[in-house]
């Protein structure tokens, strides 16, 4: 594999500036790289690594044209400092006046971790949600005394719901602006209009901040009412870009040899940032740099291996941000959650896959494609930034200089590609409707239509031209949660099982409790044999959790590690169920329970989530069809339904990767769909034959 190589950086002045044989054999494979070397720095003192930041030598002209401006756009060169110092110093020129200050943040991983280092920064290192905290679902770390708020983009959209003018702030900072998540796309329409009333009012004004290291600047003030845009130089380490000359089959392969070649030559202290796609890819990428890396043949120090992706739980995720020991190379294999925000010290080189696994939502069909796609070049160039924080970098990217300028320029905002049931009852509950809603840009008529649709059909709306939530959908606008998700729990009330379905719906809400090694797989699923049931998924999963809270206090780490349960993500489930509940108390739904009568429960699944039914094909080749839209799938492999071939099942999704696949099931009876939903199975002319 071989290289060419550019050199970009230092970057050029922006104008205007401030102002208005081994396994596979990857060890030995060689690949023609420039030398690599470089020098370690003494360690600096947190507030002199504050002051040694780009943005600290304009700190007086940022605050006075925040101060002039109610709307300011920013965009910022990674490592300029941006996320960190800009809340801190409206804070101190008291700019947030008594209010607070909101920063929003795309993924949780960054609210926190971000949180933190301003925390540590202000002098509250051990005091985390006092003056500055944090909040993110099912996880609010705040006081009355907390000023300056990091959450996620939802949670402020949540906010908004019960405080439509967000009062209780006078400054909100959209980060990352860029992203474009559905979230981020809905709070620029809801912060725009809050503004404007609150000015008709005579209410305390509202500042808005949206920042980003890349954007489509026009567009974005535009939108903005042509509000100023200001440009903030960040470091001008110069980062060497490096392209494949030749196209490459196996990106995976790719990543490996390469960092390799770069474990061979660079120093130890010089850590190794590697881009792939997904959970399943980085935990073999990890699996295979931790065998190579041992193997006395392979030149280089020791590795300290780190993943991060979103399914992974906190602590892991927060495992990145340490050092490794002295004379160890840390690397890090990540999906995009480390693109932005995320500053990962010690980074020297970076590792680009060129690809990114994305989510689409087609409403004809109504299926979720999770596919492995190019990314653009805006997101490129956000990678390559990763290399030069700190210091001068290097960037390996495994495409062409072909295919980088073939590459889309920015990614598809997200409003555009996804489901939009629970957006659109977001909105309802604030009373705005989708169709009318000033939307920077606007999602396709059909998702709009096709969320609408589902709304009437779950009873939350009465007519698809209304802004108006029925009882029902006003109670469901309440969860943070899917608007079916929330269904079952409304239904759980009827069928005596609503603590059986809290349980349900925090594990269908929250990331896997199931911990699958790549090289352990087999051994896993053995160790969790006895929680099986041919019922399905979500009650194979109900025995899980009711097993963990049975176990005593002093031996639940052992317990987990026995049958390869994440700890961490079944305590937070224990947490998630608990705020749900006090939600269920504010809808005034009786806790009750079913206790070991299951059809209780698979039935209260099935009021919840009629409109995912699928049959077992006729021909009984393995296949099934949604009953809603028609649409032939397979049960997932990794389902205990797989292999059994029920006649009728509830699913949670359904998932298209290399096939159409159902994912989380439970059987139900034929003879539960004419008794629970018959009104909709009715209307949609579908008949039942005599299976069950």
């Amino acid at each position: 594999m071989f290289f060419g190589n550019q050199n970009i950086g230092p970057p050029p002045a922006k104008n205007p500036k401030l102002s208005p044989k081994k396994p596979n054999g990857m060890a030995k494979r060689a690949i023609t790289f420039t030398s690599v070397n470089g020098n370690s720095k003494p360690k600096l003192s947190i507030q002199d690594q504050r002051r040694q930041l780009p943005i600290f030598h304009n700190k007086s002209k940022l605050i006075e044209l925040i101060r002039k401006n109610k709307t300011l756009i920013i965009l910022g060169e990674a490592g300029c400092g941006k996320t960190t110092q800009i809340p801190q110093y409206i804070n101190t020129a008291r700019l947030h006046e008594n209010g607070k200050i909101a920063i929003t943040q795309p993924r949780r991983v960054a609210a926190i971790s971000v949180a933190l280092r301003v925390a540590n920064e202000h002098g509250a290192e051990m005091s985390i949600g006092k003056y500055v905290g944090y909040s993110v679902r099912f996880e609010d770390v705040t006081s009355p005394q907390t000023k300056i708020k990091f959450l996620t983009d939802g949670m402020l959209l949540r906010e908004a719901i019960s405080d439509r003018l967000l009062l209780d702030y006078t400054v909100i900072m959209l980060d990352e602006a860029h992203e474009r998540t559905v979230h981020t796309d809905v709070l620029f329409g809801i912060v725009k209009k809050a503004q404007k009333i609150r000015e008709e009012r005579n209410l305390s004004p509202l500042r808005i901040i949206i920042t980003s290291a890349t954007m489509d600047v026009d567009h974005f003030a535009k939108y903005f009412n042509d509000c100023p845009v200001i440009y903030l130089e960040g470091r001008t380490f110069p980062i060497n870009v490096h392209y494949v000359k030749d196209q490459i089959e196996d990106y995976q392969r790719g990543c490996i040899t390469t960092f390799f070649q770069i474990h061979k030559e660079a120093p130890p202290e010089h850590d190794i940032l590697i881009f792939l796609t997904g959970q399943e890819e980085i935990e073999s990428c990890a699996h295979k740099i931790r065998i190579l890396a041992k193997d006395p043949e392979v030149e280089g120090p020791p590795v300290k291996v780190c993943t991060l992706y979103a399914a992974q739980p906190g602590l892991q995720q927060m495992a990145v941000f340490s050092p490794a020991p002295y004379g160890t190379r840390k690397v890090i294999i990540s999906t995009n959650i480390a693109e932005t925000s995320v500053t990962i010290s010690g980074i020297k080189y970076v590792i680009d896959s060129g690809m990114v696994k994305s989510r689409s939502f087609h409403p004809s069909t109504g299926l979720e494609m999770l596919k492995v796609q190019r990314i653009s070049r805006e997101q490129a160039d956000q990678r390559t930034g990763r290399a030069g924080r700190e210091s001068s970098g290097t960037c390996y990217r495994l495409y062409t200089r072909a295919q980088f300028d073939l590459m889309k320029k920015s990614t598809v905002p997200e409003i555009q590609k996804c489901n939009l049931n629970s957006v659109a009852l977001q909105l309802l509950a604030l009373g705005l409707h989708m169709k009318t809603f000033d939307f920077m840009d606007k999602p396709p008529i059909e998702s709009l239509e096709a969320a609408f649709e589902q709304l009437k059909v779950l009873g939350a709306i009465e007519d698809v031209e209304s802004i108006n939530l029925t009882p029902l959908g006003r109670k469901l606008a309440k969860f943070p949660l899917d608007p079916k998700f929330g269904n079952v729990l409304l239904m759980a009330e009827k069928y005596g099982c609503v603590k059986e379905a809290l349980i349900v719906v925090a594990l269908m809400s929250s990331e896997s409790v199931l911990l699958n090694p790549p090289s352990r797989r087999e051994q896993a699923q053995t160790a969790r044999d006895k929680f099986r049931t041919g019922y399905g998924d979500h009650l194979t999963l109900l025995n899980v959790y009711r097993a963990f809270e049975n176990v005593g206090k002093n031996n639940v780490r052992s317990w987990c590690h026995e049958h390869f349960i994440n700890l961490r993500n079944i305590n937070y489930i224990r947490e998630v169920v608990k705020q749900l509940q006090e939600i269920c108390k504010k809808c005034e739904i009786r806790i009750s329970s079913s206790g070991s009568d299951l059809d209780c429960l698979r039935k209260c699944l099935l009021a919840g989530l009629f409109m995912n039914v699928a049959e077992l094909h006729k021909d009984r080749q393995y296949s099934y069809v949604t009953l809603d839209k028609r649409q032939v799938t397979q049960i997932h492999p990794q389902s205990v339904v797989h292999g059994q071939l029920p006649h009728y099942v509830i699913f949670t999704e359904v998932v298209q990767t290399t096939k159409c696949y159902l994912r989380d099931l439970t059987t139900v009876d034929g003879e539960w769909l004419k008794e629970i939903a018959p009104d909709y199975f009715k209307s949609r002319n579908i008949k039942f034959n005599d299976h069950s």
